[in-house]
Order: structure tokens, then C-alpha cells, then sequence
């Protein structure tokens, strides 16, 4: 359901582009109420994205992270505890699959799960 709504919308927007930025209203719909799931500098993770603003990271035999996270124009911002700043990046789809993407990191694949499911199943 949240692949199909937000693969509609960003084809509507980009029909003949390879890969698409997501838009605010987008990457709000496509992460609020949901699960990333994905590889960080090799390391597997989940990260819950509650409707209130609020974010959890966890990673295998690590205690998880609990943060914030907003979307600010069309990027997705986290801050986490001893963060002074917000930290933003850009969310792309590129032939159905989403990414992370930032001026000083390649572009990180992850997949959505619906609702919260930070532990594998």
C-alpha cells in the first residue's frame, strides 16, 4: 500500500526521470508509522518512525537510540541525544527501491515495512 501510493505520486511527478527526489508530503507518508530497514557502514538496522515526531535506531547486540526526526523542505532530518544540529538527507527512489542520500555518503539503500517492526520476524 505505502510502495504503491508513493510510486504513483512520484511517477505523476517524474514520469521520464531514472530516479526521483521525494517530496515533504512524500517522504512524511512513505516514513511516518513505519520501519526502514537497511545496512549502515555494513551493519543491519531498523529505524521506527512514530507519527509523533519521534524516531528509535536499532542494530544488532547494541543498545537502540531513541532520537527525533522532521522533514524540513524536501529533506528527512533526525537529531539525536548530544546532537546540537539537525542532520538532513535527501530520500530518492530509483526503479522502486528508496535510498538515503547526502552530500558526504554514497546513496544507502533500505526498504519500508509498515508500521513498527524493529524486530526481525
Amino acid at each position: 500500500m505505502i510502495r504503491f501510493a508513493l510510486t504513483l505520486a512520484v511517477l505523476a511527478g517524474a514520469a521520464d526521470a531514472q530516479s526521483a527526489k521525494l517530496r515533504d508530503n512524500e517522504i512524511e507518508a512513505l516514513l511516518s508509522g513505519n520501519t526502514a530497514v537497511g545496512s549502515w557502514d555494513g551493519t543491519p538496522y531498523r529505524q521506527y518512525f512514530d507519527a509523533d515526531g519521534s524516531t528509535i535506531f536499532a542494530q544488532p547486540n547494541a543498545r537502540s537510540a531513541r532520537g527525533t526526526w522532521r522533514v524540513e523542505g524536501e529533506e528527512y532530518q533526525s537529531r539525536w541525544p548530544g546532537d546540537a544540529d539537525w542532520e538532513g538527507w535527501f530520500v530518492m527512489e530509483f526503479a522502486g527501491d528508496w535510498y538515503w542520500v547526502s552530500k558526504s555518503t554514497p546513496p544507502t539503500p533500505f526498504e519500508v515495512l509498515e508500521g513498527e517492526q524493529l524486530v526481525a520476524q
